[in-house]
């Protein structure tokens, strides 16, 4: 009689532990399903947010309509990309690598990655939500607080290079 018990609990904790594990893969399928609709190279194709205010993105020190027709390049089997601003004006002309990530299937997550540094050493990053996401598209919408409230920023953009 002990070993028929020892036996079912044995049998109810395996199913417990394979179906723990069912979910586990499915949930970063799902995570990895994600980082591939981000894969290849995307350009800013507009940055939307109340004109009454000067916004200056990831503290380049450039006004955000210098990030309008930059480039991202986003490498999901890594979690790696660089964005590069193209210049011309007051605009700067330079390339930034990032570590990046998404999370809950909406979060995407970077941090700039100083040159001569690992990412384990930069702990100050971006937290922006990805919406109106499609095969050629998505926008990042950032949430930077200002006196008491909240200025939206949405970084429209739209796949320049492979899928």
């Amino acid at each position: 009689m002990k070993k028929l018990l020892l036996a079912g609990m044995i049998g109810t904790s395996l199913f417990a532990v394979s179906c723990s594990s069912v979910k586990k893969a499915e949930t970063s399928q799902n995570q990895r399903v994600e980082y591939l609709k981000l894969k290849g190279d995307w350009e800013i194709v507009s940055v939307d947010y109340e004109k009454g205010f000067k916004i200056k993105p990831f503290d380049e020190g450039a006004d955000a309509q210098c990030f309008v027709g930059s480039h991202w390049r986003l490498i999901p089997n890594n979690y790696t990309g660089a964005y590069t601003l193209n210049g011309g004006g007051a605009c700067p002309s330079l390339t930034r690598p990032i570590k990046f990530e998404v999370k809950d299937g909406n979060t995407f997550l970077f941090k700039k990655i100083a040159e001569g540094t690992k990412a384990k050493q930069n702990t100050v990053g971006y937290s922006l939500t990805i919406t109106n996401q499609s095969t050629d598209q998505f926008s990042l919408v950032q949430s930077v607080p200002f006196d008491g409230s909240t200025v939206q920023v949405v970084y429209n953009f739209q796949r320049a290079g492979m899928k």
